[in-house]
């Protein structure tokens, strides 16, 4: 991809700006490594996009495996083309399936993975519990299920907030909330250098989901415990300093971001 190209596409800046695939992979390992004495070596990563997580997965141990699943081909076909490809001969072990997180898959996962609130998709309750019981089933038997979770007073309202990453500026778009349904739409915008908006990059309809919500679905689910990882605060600025930590209770937050762990 040519420099300019790389600047100006939208699964580049996406990366830029939310996704940490590095710090993913390191938070998976320590979990389950702390509940089961052992590194785990097979992922499933549900909603895979373009496949980054599973892609640094397998790039972090030689004998690991990952299954990234999803609905939209492009975006994995733009995945194999700018993740698998930089893997050499270590792309076999990343297996990229054009397919429904719904549907059963033939393999064992020691940790299936949904992030970036991707399962928000999923608005109807018996479609999230349907959802959890295909992930129990499809993990090992010391297997577990990585979730992340937004929310807060902020979580529900309308707004726009700005990130300025140097050579572009990314915007969360809140643009509704509906408080009867748990229903919000949210957008994705990249502001270039020039003036130029991207305007809608990305856009996601989902409902809010809490953290009892879906602790209570796991456990309906068949799983045997929950845990909540909270994020820690940074003393100096107030905001989030990026270490997960279990807890039974949460700050009175406007605003957060957390791990829930299903354990088998």
């Amino acid at each position: 991809m040519l420099e300019a190209e790389r600047k100006t596409d939208k699964h580049v800046l996406y990366k830029r700006s939310v996704q940490d695939a590095e710090a993913e992979v390191r938070f998976f390992n320590r979990v389950y490594r702390k509940l089961r004495g052992k590194i785990p070596l097979i992922l499933r990563e549900d909603f895979c996009g373009t496949a980054a997580v599973a892609s640094e997965w397998v790039r972090s141990h030689e004998a690991r495996r990952a299954y990234g699943i999803d609905l939209h081909l492009p975006t994995l076909r733009w995945g194999i083309d700018h993740h698998l490809k930089s893997l050499g001969k270590d792309a076999s072990r990343v297996n990229l399936i054009h397919g429904n997180v719904l549907d059963r898959h033939p393999f064992k996962a020691d940790v299936v993975a949904a992030l970036n609130f991707s399962y928000f998709t999923f608005k109807e309750r018996p479609l999230m519990l349907r959802y959890a019981k295909g992930v129990r089933q499809a993990l090992a038997k010391d297997g577990i299920f990585v979730m992340d979770i937004f929310g807060g007073t902020d979580a529900m309202e309308v707004s726009e907030e700005e990130t300025d990453h140097g050579d572009f500026i990314y915007v969360w778009d809140q643009a509704s909330y509906n408080p009867v349904t748990g229903h919000i739409q949210c957008h994705i915008h990249f502001k270039m250098p020039g003036g130029r908006i991207m305007r809608r990059a990305f856009t996601y309809d989902w409902r809010l989901w809490t953290i009892p919500e879906m602790t209570d679905i796991l456990l309906e689910a068949g799983f045997r415990d929950v845990q909540v990882y909270w994020e820690g605060t940074d003393k100096s600025s107030g905001d989030g300093n990026g270490v997960f930590r279990v807890t039974k209770r949460g700050d009175d937050s406007e605003c957060y971001i957390s791990y829930l762990v299903g354990v088998k």
